[in-house]
Formats: C-alpha cells, structure tokens, sequence
C-alpha cells in the first residue's frame, strides 16, 4: 500500500501529475488493505435499544481485509477521500435492517458476484481517488485516472433499465448493497460509476458531492424528479445539512427560489453564506408538528404554512424537498401549493408517513419518489462541481479510522454540510491540480465550507 501512496503523493509535486500517476499500472496490488466495516456477527449488538441510542462507533471497525478479484467492466481504485452518508448511519446501527441480506441477494446472482457475501461489509458509498486496474472489457478509463465514483451499481441486463438504469431490477447502491465500498484504502467499483475528479478541489472536497449531490439533481433538476424551473418556490428541509446543503444550491444556480428550514443559528447561517434569502430555524420558532407520538397537529402545518407565505410574499412552496419523513410529511404535503410537488426519498425520520389526503387529492398535488441518479443525471450533477456552479459543503474530516465518529455526527444532526473521511490522504488539502481554475472558486469554495 506505501508504494501505491508514494506514487500518488510524489504526483503532488510534479509537473505532470496525470502522466506520473500512470506509473500506477506497474505498482503491484496489494493483497489485503484497510477497510472501514460491519460484521455479520454483531447485528444484534443494539437490539431492544431505540434509534437514538444505537451507536455507530460501537459496530465500525477498520480491519484488513483481502482484495477481492477484479471482474469485468469492474475497476479497482486507490481511495483517497470518502465521506459519510445517512445510509452508513442505517449500516452501522443495522436499521431498517442489516445490510448482510442485501450482500447475500446479491450473491447469489453469479459466482462472480458471490465476493461480496462475506461475514464483513465495507461500507462507504462515496470516494474520490485513483485508477489502479481495470477488468476485461473496459475501453474509457485507464490506470493513474483521477476519479471520483458515483454510487449506483448496476447489471443493464434488463431491458427496463435502459430508459432509466435507476429503473434496473438488478439496481442496488454500491457500499450499502454491495460490498467492498469507498471508506477503505482500496474499493471496486464497476467502470460506469467512474467520473472525472473536479481538478481544483482536494480529495476530500471531491469526494463529498458524490451521492447526495446527484441525489439532489434528480429530486430537483431532472425529469425524473420535479423538473423544477426558474421561479419555482422549493421549500428544502434541512437545508445545510449533506443533502439539501446540495438541494439549495441547485435551486439558487437554477434560478428558484428556496426556503431552507434548519435547525439552528449556525446552519442559518451556512444557508445564507449560501445565497439563500428564506430562511426557517424550525426550532428556534418551536414547530411541532406531532402532539405526542401518535398524532399530528395540523394547526402546526397551517402555522408553518403562514409563515413560508410571510417570506415569499404570500407564495406557498411549488416543490417541497422532502427527506426526513415522519416528522415532517404531513406538514410538507399540507404546505405544497395547490397542484405542487412533494418529492421525496430517505425518511431519515421514519418510514411511515403519515398525511391528510385531503390536501393532497382536492388540491391535485403529486408525490415524486425518489432514489440516487442514473449515470447521465450523475455525471451532470459532477459537471456542475468541475464548473463551480455547485460548490462542496464539506464542513470536517476524519481519518478513516475515526469513521465511527463521523458517523455518530451525523447519526445525531451535529453536522453541517458532508463529513468527509481520509482514506489514503495522509492530510486534508491534497489532490488539488487545476491552481489557477481553484483561485477563480476559492472564496466560494471557503463560504460554503464555513471558513
């Protein structure tokens, strides 16, 4: 693994960084390699336990681990960064439930895919880094590639999934239905998740957008999602957070107009260093929208509505950005404007939602769900990265082997932006190629990192 490293670390100081990491293809792959994981043995470490107290630091661990066999269109990289998403969270505290039957799904699909059914699962389903090899049958992509891996993983066996691969039977996202995932030293990844490293950002940077800023394309941007337009009214709940930090700068750079609802002063903030003008501390003005456990308050709704109109001019929401689930679904359908759009995907809340259908079949409004990106809606979203239209939210990192940490954070809400993770990188601030293209971005770059 130092070989490897040194390869990639003596790129930072040379002329040609691209052409030296090329000397990659002739560095030997290690057999073994660090990776963050879950084991099959300890699933029921937090039973009886409620969500809250379930601890990620107790069920992550980094261990050796072999490097698996590489296949077809398959490519094994050099990680250098990777981040913490909510779906870690749910692999470490095994909610809805552990992730060793999806691994065990998958396994049995071809002896092939039989290595990712191991007593183990590395985690992780974000990661920027380096090319090392590729399988039988990759033509775009070579060893030394500076890349960062989106995280849908799929067959394209299936002629339902070539209008629309997230449509795929056989879709699953890599690092929490597959194994060998991003919060490692080395992952694998098939050749269709590779996209080109944004060249001004360091690794860590470039490898925070990765899942939720394609998440929060397709839930806005595209077709497939609520198609939002210039003008539109978006309310986006947690707004400085790793998703709809995202989600927010999709509306500002597409010319809507979001209200970001977050729950302190500090992620207030963060939104407005943003752009964002609309701006609700959900719990500095005390909504509750659930009475007790089992009922909901709709005078809480018609008081969060008023107060959405307050700052719009008397505008309620076209489009209403929805990932906590449970403890807000009712009050985001009650609040979309009369033939709007709720989309939604995640519940990190919950998973049963609860509404009035009333106010969503008398008004003629639409619930959209939505799941990750395809390739094409992934590769636009990182296009707006290399850009600089859309900028990383990244607020700290972690070395990888205090993952359990990071994802304890943002287990209990006390993050803003993404949390990254240093895999290979020795330090933050690496990686960076395009100096003249990063001084262009560097004040925005600095706004949205909070510094």
């Amino acid at each position: 693994m130092q070989e490897i490293l040194d390869v990639i670390m003596e790129a930072e100081d040379s002329p040609d960084p691209a052409e030296h990491l090329r000397k990659l293809a002739a560095v030997p792959v290690p057999a073994a390699y660090q990776g963050m994981v879950v084991r099959a043995d300890e699933v029921a470490m937090f039973d009886g336990l409620a969500t809250r107290d379930k601890d990620p630091r107790k069920a992550l661990h980094l261990q050796e681990v072999p490097t698996p066999e590489l296949g077809p269109g398959e490519a094994l990289i050099a990680v250098m960064a990777s981040a913490v998403n909510y779906n870690t969270v749910w692999t470490s505290i095994f909610e809805p439930m552990p992730t060793f039957g999806f691994l065990k799904k998958y396994g049995r699909l071809s002896p092939l895919t039989a290595r990712h059914d191991l007593p183990y699962h590395v985690v992780g389903s974000d990661a920027a880094g380096v090319v090392l090899r590729t399988g039988a049958g990759v033509t775009k992509w070579r060893p030394g590639d500076q890349i960062v891996a989106h995280c849908l993983n799929v067959e394209l066996e299936d002629a339902t999934g070539h209008d629309d691969t997230m449509l795929d039977p056989q879709q699953r996202i890599w690092g929490f239905e597959t194994n060998f995932g991003g919060l490692a030293q080395l992952a694998i990844v098939k050749a269709n998740q590779l996209m080109p490293k944004p060249a001004h950002l360091t690794w860590e940077e470039a490898a925070s957008p990765g899942l939720v800023n394609s998440t929060a394309y397709r839930q806005l941007v595209s077709h497939h999602g609520a198609n939002m337009k210039q003008g539109d009214v978006v309310l986006i709940w947690g707004a400085s957070g790793g998703l709809g930090s995202y989600a927010t700068q999709m509306a500002l750079n597409g010319g809507a107009i979001p209200v970001c609802v977050v729950s302190s002063p500090d992620k207030a903030e963060l939104c407005r260093r943003m752009g964002a003008d609309l701006v609700i501390d959900r719990v500095a003005e005390d909504y509750r929208f659930w009475s007790d456990e089992h009922t909901q308050d709709p005078a809480e709704w018609k008081r969060f509505g008023a107060r959405i109109r307050e700052l719009t001019g008397g505008d309620d929401p076209d489009i209403v950005f929805e990932h906590p689930g449970r403890e807000t679904f009712g009050a985001s359908v009650y609040v979309a404007k009369k033939g709007g759009t709720i989309v939604t995907c995640a519940s990190t809340s919950g998973y049963e939602h609860q509404y009035d259908n009333r106010y969503l079949w008398m008004s003629l409004k639409r619930i959209i769900g939505s799941h990750f990106a395809n390739y094409r809606e992934a590769w636009e979203a990182n296009r707006l990265i290399d850009l600089g239209r859309i900028h990383p939210t990244l607020s700290k990192s972690f070395p990888l082997e205090q993952t359990g940490q990071a994802a304890y954070e943002v287990h209990r809400n006390a993050h803003q932006g993404k949390v990254g993770v240093l895999c290979l990188a020795p330090e933050e601030g690496l990686g960076v190629r395009d100096q003249e293209k990063r001084a262009r971005h560097l004040s925005a770059i600095n706004r949205f990192r909070g510094v």
